[in-house]
């Protein structure tokens, strides 16, 4: 009969094993993002373009060494590795939720019953002792079955939030490059002002030196030399100005790569940054996909819609098999006296939520209305990163055809300042003209040094907004 009993429950959990296939999760299915085939203005590269590794696009090897430092020191990034520990953690766990569950026990109880009560007498008289032992070892296993497919669901939500979190470190990583990076740009930017101040310091000087040769000699008025040493301060203020703004910059590089704050190396100018840069082509949208800010936002959707299909199966029954075998004596000395101690139990449990419906499907309703929040979430993100790209090409056009003009400008300055020079140690120019054209020198180098700068940053705004390599 027993065999028979153990037989049906059997045959039970097998039917409910074959139900596993009843799956209340959706597939997922990506959202409909209608992508442009190319950004504005843009041309196509090919897709190994995109994938240049940072030290190829990065040539300056002080600022590469910056970079390495960071990724390996950055606090952030060391935050983000330990996020990523945590997940694969549960991912493991969440792999493993279909094996059944193992609980091994044991106790040893003395209980003294009343000399008035049935078993008080009885011990007495059967055991000869006022009290009652009792040893229990137990082994018992739970295992539920997975009909609504709940495991792979649990698989899914936990791989997707695990490679969602790598992809969260790609982009932190991409983010930490560029911060880096443009932190770098900065100082040569403030080197430059300082380099330029210095040669209109030096300038001024020599101009001044003339002037005072000639109001000495009663050719020119106090006016004049006033007028010069005055030019000559308005270049000596950008000096202290820089050492600040350096000082300051460093600091902040510093606190990026992991360390305290220090002297920072530079090597090259700002000139030979980013020179015949690939990137200018522009490249098709779809390459967006190589974003990890992109994939990130992707899997989260991924995520949720498994978790959606976890709260619908919470509203449908669960079926779980509980056997448990054990020894049981009121002896110590026949404990483990096999078969005569041994105990076994199996049980089959079927629950259905009825009192807790209205509480489940509010859940699931939540779930849904959360999955749809990522979804829209992740459109948004590409959109966001359509701009970027697009943004960064209008910067770096922009700032190059600014440069051209600069440049011709510049060569016009330097021809005013010598030709001013010339004409006013000959006597057929003023002072305020000699002046007029070194303010102007000095306003045009400080201009163009800002516009260098916004197209380094450009460039290295549209490097990370194509998802560039950060290996």
């Amino acid at each position: 009969m027993e065999t028979i009993n153990l037989k049906k429950y059997f045959f039970t959990v097998v039917a409910a094993s074959i139900m596993v296939s009843c799956a209340v999760g959706e597939k997922y299915k990506r959202t409909d993002l209608n992508l442009p085939e190319n950004y504005k203005d843009a041309t196509t590269v090919t897709a190994d373009t995109i994938t240049l590794p940072w030290k190829t696009f990065f040539k300056d090897p002080q600022l590469s060494k910056l970079i390495e430092t960071a990724l390996d020191k950055n606090n952030d990034v060391q935050v983000a590795l330990k996020n990523i520990d945590q997940l694969d953690l549960a991912y493991k766990q969440a792999k493993n939720s279909i094996l059944p569950t193992v609980d091994l026990s044991g106790s040893v109880t003395r209980s003294w019953a009343s000399n008035n009560s049935l078993n008080g007498s009885l011990n007495q008289q059967f055991a000869g002792t006022k009290y009652i032992d009792d040893f229990n070892a137990t082994l018992q296993v739970s295992w539920e079955a997975d009909i609504w497919g709940k495991t792979k669901m649990l698989k899914t939500s936990a791989a997707a939030d695990y490679l969602a979190q790598k992809e969260n470190l790609q982009a932190l990583k991409s983010r930490i490059i560029v911060q880096v990076a443009q932190s770098y740009y900065n100082l040569l930017a403030l080197d430059q002002q300082l380099k330029i101040a210095k040669q209109n310091i030096e300038l001024s000087d020599n101009m001044l030196k003339m002037m005072n040769l000639q109001f000495n000699s009663g050719l020119i008025n106090a006016l004049a030399v006033q007028q010069s040493e005055a030019q000559k301060k308005t270049a000596e203020l950008l000096v202290p100005l820089s050492l600040q703004n350096i000082s300051v910059q460093e600091n902040a590089l510093s606190i990026l790569c992991g360390t305290y704050p220090t002297a920072i190396e530079r090597g090259g100018t700002l000139e030979e940054v980013s020179e015949n840069n690939i990137l200018l082509n522009g490249v098709p949208a779809s390459l967006l996909s190589r974003r990890p800010d992109v994939k990130a936002a992707e899997l989260a959707v991924v995520s949720l819609n498994s978790k959606t299909g976890l709260a619908k199966a919470a509203m449908y029954p669960t079926f779980s098999l509980t056997p448990q075998i054990g020894a049981n004596s009121f002896k110590f000395n026949t404990w483990f006296d096999l078969p005569g101690s041994l105990t076994k139990t199996i049980a089959a449990n079927l629950a259905m939520p009825l009192l807790q419906k209205r509480q489940l499907k509010t859940a699931y309703e939540t779930a849904k209305i959360e999955q749809e929040k990522a979804a829209i979430n992740f459109r948004q993100t590409v959109m966001n990163a359509v701009s970027e790209v697009s943004d960064a090409m209008a910067k770096s056009k922009g700032t190059s055809e600014r440069l051209g003009l600069l440049e011709q400008r510049t060569k016009i300055l330097d021809k005013a300042i010598s030709d001013a020079t010339k004409l006013y140690k000959s006597g057929m120019a003023n002072y305020l003209e000699v002046i007029t054209a070194q303010n102007n020198k000095l306003q045009n180098d400080l201009e163009q040094i800002n516009v260098r700068l916004e197209k380094a940053n450009a460039e290295i705004d549209l490097y990370r907004a194509l998802g560039g390599g950060t290996n």
